[in-house]
């Protein structure tokens, strides 16, 4: 496969990948699984908005005021666009993914569901959408069940489909798996939910900033994401609920902005999406998301998802015969560009703290999945995940290093 990103302008457009870290080593940034590096384009957007337009939104009648409010609603109507959202109303803007969930959470989740319900989860859930439920759980007595995870990193549907029998009211999974790179089949899997009667919530975070996600053609219920992992700032992430269920749910928080009315008695929500967005907002973030779909648009995701492809078998082979290596999860070709390992008798924290001293950047730990690894019957792993500015010679790069850690600990 040939990819039809060229590395060299990519990278070049991403100020932090030129500069040195440990005085004269080159950035080889492997970490986009916890945050993606910003375009100057990004960049420029957010200092524009604070140099030229900075003011608050939605209730000012001056020119700096309806310019910022422009300009941030036009970043709503953007990302609405780049999911395939016609009506951009469906989207609140919120901090992160895991703000969403725990948004659906204490807001259709505390009206709808009842002692005894049924949420099903999956083991490859990252905290953001285990914890909420569980929170949830304890509070209004419900059960929670999870689809089993197979030994090659995909979901045994099966099982899922065995839960489904079971009639639950919610079902929750992640998109794609921050740990194993696993691609879910989620259009498969929000139709057998929705067969079964239940409301479905997807975990898009590591999915929309590496391949096209339309939600016309999906159907989820609600999906979130993130700003910070597609290019974009942090602060600033992305709840899609569907209007009837938004509609009929309770405001998260109270004061500015989410009112229509408010009296000596009480007070009346403002319309969606406003009634879930509480104060002022993070209005620079918004605008730099907006600014990070239009840099997104212009590369094209069916590319970025095809370097993203072509980089992962790369990997694989780069990493095919070092001693003691282990790569959790899928085969290069049904995974996205996350490569999660271990190093037989090397703990993770340790190859990523000497990798970090040649310049490249991992994560180690358990990256907000505690539940998989233990299921895998590990402490933890070094993840190494790729993004559009990635190369080959980053992953040329991780290989040297990975032998620069076995020499160490020979």
């Amino acid at each position: 496969m040939n990819s039809v990103i060229s590395n060299n302008e990519i990278a070049g457009q991403f100020p932090i990948l030129k500069q040195p870290v440990h005085q004269d080593k080159r950035l080889v940034y492997l970490d986009s699984a916890a945050t993606a590096q910003k375009p100057l384009a990004v960049i420029q957007s957010m200092n524009a908005f604070y140099e030229h337009t900075n003011a608050n939104i939605h209730r000012g009648i001056h020119a700096l005021a309806e310019a910022a409010t422009e300009a941030y609603e036009n970043a709503r109507t953007k990302t609405a666009r780049f999911i395939g959202v016609a009506d951009a109303r469906q989207l609140i803007f919120t901090r992160n993914t895991t703000e969403s969930i725990n948004l659906i959470a204490y807001t259709w989740g505390r009206k709808f569901l009842n002692k005894g319900d049924l949420v099903v989860l999956t083991e490859m859930e990252h905290h953001s959408n285990l914890v909420p439920w569980y929170m949830l759980a304890e509070e209004k007595e419900l059960r929670i069940e999870f689809v089993r995870v197979r030994d090659d990193g995909t979901l045994d549907m099966r099982h899922y489909h065995d839960l489904l029998e079971k009639k639950p009211r919610l079902v929750s999974f992640t998109h794609m798996s921050n740990v194993l790179g696993t691609i879910n089949p989620a259009k498969e899997m929000i139709q057998d939910a929705h067969r079964a009667g239940a409301v479905v919530v997807i975990d898009g975070a590591q999915a929309v900033p590496h391949f096209g996600v339309n939600l016309t053609d999906l159907e989820p219920d609600f999906y979130a994401f993130s700003g910070h992992k597609m290019c974009g700032p942090t602060g600033i992430g992305v709840l899609y609920g569907k209007m009837d269920l938004l509609n009929a749910m309770p405001p998260f928080m109270g004061g500015g902005d989410m009112i229509k009315k408010v009296t000596f008695e009480g007070f009346s929500t403002n319309d969606v999406p406003y009634k879930f967005e509480a104060g002022t907002p993070a209005i620079a973030e918004g605008i730099g998301m907006g600014a990070a779909v239009d840099y997104l648009e212009s590369v094209g995701m069916d590319a970025v998802f095809a370097h993203e492809q072509e980089l992962t078998q790369y990997a694989f082979n780069v990493l095919a015969d070092v001693k003691g290596l282990r790569i959790i999860g899928p085969g290069a070709d049904v995974r996205g560009g996350v490569i999660s390992f271990t190093l037989e008798g090397i703990h993770p924290h340790d190859v990523a703290q000497i990798l970090d001293s040649e310049g490249i950047a991992v994560r180690a730990g358990h990256h907000c999945a505690m539940p998989l690894h233990q299921r895998f019957n590990i402490p933890a792993t070094t993840r190494a995940s790729l993004y559009l500015y990635n190369t080959k010679a980053d992953l040329d790069a991780l290989r040297k290093g990975l032998d620069k850690v076995i020499e160490i600990f020979a």
